[in-house]
């Protein structure tokens, strides 16, 4: 009969339903040593909690003053601000750079297009002055 009842005190402990006596009858039962061997597992367990209750921290716990934390915080807002700064000046250099490249090209192109038709004026010069000094040996 102890064992379902152990057996049901599990399963409510397993769904956090158990009461304070409740679980002192399994931390007596489990760390007893006569544990059924199914039940093993939550021996272990409970033997863990009896072993690590009496545990304390004893190093000492150095708190910084407040103050540091405050100067701290001033000098991140202002590192943040100049890389803030910084970085808005380098892409406004990088925009504008990028601007007259584009300048740069649209030029050139239109450059490129005159030259082609100058090009194609002296081609047609160069016939009529050959067309005229035919005409003018002709004519001589």
């Amino acid at each position: 009969m102890e064992l379902a009842n152990i057996e049901k005190l599990v399963e409510k402990y397993e769904n956090a339903e158990t009461s304070l006596q409740e679980e002192a009858t399994l931390r007596n039962y489990f760390t007893g040593g006569n544990v059924a061997p199914h039940l093993q597992e939550y021996a272990f367990m409970f033997n863990y909690f009896a072993a690590t209750k009496d545990e304390t921290y004893t190093k000492t716990i150095q708190l910084e003053p407040k103050k540091s934390k405050k100067r701290n915080l001033k000098w991140l807002s202002v590192a943040a601000s100049v890389v803030l700064l910084l970085s808005v000046f380098i892409g406004k250099n990088e925009y504008d750079r990028y601007q007259a490249q584009k300048q740069f090209d649209q030029i050139s192109k239109g450059l490129m297009l005159l030259s082609s038709n100058l090009k194609k004026g002296e081609k047609a010069v160069a016939t009529l002055y050959t067309y005229e000094n035919t005409v003018n040996k002709i004519l001589k």
